[in-house]
Parts: C-alpha cells; sequence; structure tokens
C-alpha cells in the first residue's frame, strides 16, 4: 500500500481502537506522529497505531511484540501481542501513548534512563524463538537507499567516503554474515526518539520501537551516541553520563571499567556510516547541501577508510 494511501485506513483503525464500544468520540483530531515510506505513526487520544513497514513479516514481529509485553519495566507494551491487522503488506500494531523526549530540550536528555534501560534489557534472556537483531540490516537499507539517490543524480563528492567507509567494515556489520557468539537481547536502533513516558506526561521512561528488536550484539545499542561523540555531535559529559550509566546497571555491552572502544568501535563506524549515508541521501532528493551535522558525518567517514 503507497505511503499516502494508508493514512486513511490508519485513521479508522486508530479511532476504532480508542472507542471500542462504538462510543461517539469528542475527542478531537487525529494526530500524524510520523510519516515515511517505511513507518506510520497516527495518534488519536491515548492511543497510537503504527503501520510497519511493506513486507514486515508479521510472525517476526508477533515474536518482537511478545518481547516488548515479557518486559513492562523495559519496553511500552502493546495493546495486543499480535498485529491488529495488515494495511496491504504493512502490519499494523497498538500502543498506548507516550510522551517522547522533548528535543528542543538537550539538557534534560534521558541519558541514564536510556542506558539503565539498555542495560536491563541486555541482562534479560530472550524468548524462544527471538529473531535476530536487525541493526545491520538497517544500516545496510542505508546503503541502498543512497545508492539509488546516486543513481537518480551526478556523483556527489561526499560519496566516495561513506562507500568507502561502508566496504571497510566487516561482513556481519553490513548484513551480509549472520553476528557470531552472542544471544543477547538487544534494542537494534537505540536513539533518544525511542524513549517515551508512560502514563504521560511524568510515568517512568520506556522504550519504543520493536521492528529491529532481537539477539545479536549489545554494542550496537550503544553505538549510535558513541558514533556522535566520535563524531563531535555530543557533548563528552553526556557520553560519559550514558555510558556510566549503563556500567553502573550492570550492562554486558561493554567491560566494566576500563577502554569501551575495542568493543563498540565496529558497531560506532557502522552507525556513522549509516547516519552519513542518511543525511546523504536526503540531501540529493531535496537538491541541497550538506548541514554541518552531515558533513560531520561525511568527514567521519572520510578518517576512517581514507584515499
Amino acid at each position: 500500500m503507497p505511503t499516502a494511501d494508508v493514512i486513511p485506513q490508519l485513521t479508522a483503525e486508530v479511532r476504532a481502537a480508542a472507542h471500542p464500544d462504538a462510543a461517539p468520540c469528542h475527542c478531537g483530531a487525529t494526530t500524524t506522529l510520523a510519516h515515511r515510506p517505511d513507518t506510520t505513526v497516527l495518534r488519536h487520544a491515548e492511543t497510537v497505531a503504527k503501520a510497519h513497514a511493506p513486507g514486515t513479516d508479521p510472525t517476526a514481529l508477533a515474536r518482537r511484540l511478545a518481547t516488548a509485553a515479557h518486559l513492562p519495566d523495559v519496553f511500552l507494551a502493546p495493546l495486543a501481542a499480535t498485529p491488529a491487522t495488515v494495511l496491504g503488506t504493512r502490519p499494523v500494531t497498538l500502543w498506548p501513548y507516550g510522551r517522547p523526549v522533548d528535543p528542543d530540550a538537550p539538557d534534560a536528555a534521558p541519558w541514564e534512563p536510556a542506558a539503565t534501560l539498555l542495560a536491563r534489557l541486555h541482562r534479560t534472556p530472550p524468548l524462544t524463538a527471538t529473531p535476530p537483531m536487525r541493526g545491520p540490516h538497517k544500516a545496510a537499507q542505508a546503503i541502498v537507499r543512497l545508492r539509488r539517490a546516486l543513481a537518480a543524480a551526478p556523483l556527489h563528492p561526499a560519496a566516495p567516503p561513506v562507500l568507502r567507509a561502508w566496504s571497510a567494515l566487516p561482513a556481519w556489520a553490513r548484513a551480509e554474515a549472520p553476528m557470531s557468539g552472542t544471544r543477547t537481547l538487544c534494542h537494534g536502533d537505540l536513539h533518544l526518539g525511542q524513549l517515551v513516558r508512560h502514563p504521560a506526561p511524568d510515568g517512568p521512561w520506556r522504550l519504543i520501537d520493536v521492528d529491529d528488536l532481537g539477539v545479536g550484539d549489545p554494542a550496537w545499542d550503544l553505538a549510535r551516541p558513541a558514533s556522535w561523540y566520535a563524531c563531535g555531535l555530543l557533548p563528552a559529559e553526556d557520553w560519559t553520563r550514558f555510558l556510566t550509566a549503563y556500567r553502573a546497571a550492570g550492562g554486558p555491552a561493554v567491560p566494566e571499567d576500563g577502554d569501551p572502544w575495542p568493543t563498540l568501535d565496529v558497531p560506532a563506524r557502522a552507525l556513522t556510516v549509516q547516519t552519513a549515508a542518511r543525511y546523504l541521501a536526503k540531501a540529493l532528493a531535496a537538491d541541497r547541501a550538506l548541514d554541518e551535522v552531515g558533513q560531520s558525518l561525511i568527514d567521519a567517514c572520510a578518517r576512517m577508510a581514507p584515499e
């Protein structure tokens, strides 16, 4: 189902879920929280409906939902343990509303709660038949999108450093080989946009977004803040807050003390390339120059894989 076509049907789904007794609705309009080719999220009253990416495996998604439901002290629990319906090839899941992190209040960013939730997740034995964590697959998708954007535009000078840095990663980080030696439960796409307070507005922080949840290398879940710190985009004090809280909560992804970078190096480089590829693909699509953040990521790729 094309992205534009999903909103009317998803609106009907979320309104029906918010009013299962078919009572008259006085809640006001349905709000769009996200609308991209791979995700559409709508809110009506205190209910949220998410249309997942086209072609999402409903069996794997159901197992991820079961994990979230099994960990209510880590994840926002879904309203149903299986996808509510399917719109075309897009499964729909239902959730309670939680208040997200305020992007305009960086000093109040919940680095310690995020780290503590991750450590708790990483210490939890996975349920039977939990699918693999999809972090490397998501990174590979970003490169595919970049190559498509490059095919439709003149070669951008920022593209070669990104593609060289991607080629320099080991096969497992490019989703070309299995992650070996770990059965740790991982989020797969951790950033501050994946936390909400529930009940809103001041309940405890919980993780959201189960699309990439699964077993894999827990260092991947620390890799985005590590990448941003290494690129100069995250202040050292915020990175220290996050890493210290993760260690204090018994997180197994890095040693209890000492240098964490031997463990974090490959995942952090992979997340740097993934994010750089996304920034560049969006700049090409909009025919605009890279902003300061995008250029910092490109520069990091160039340092990782010089000519």
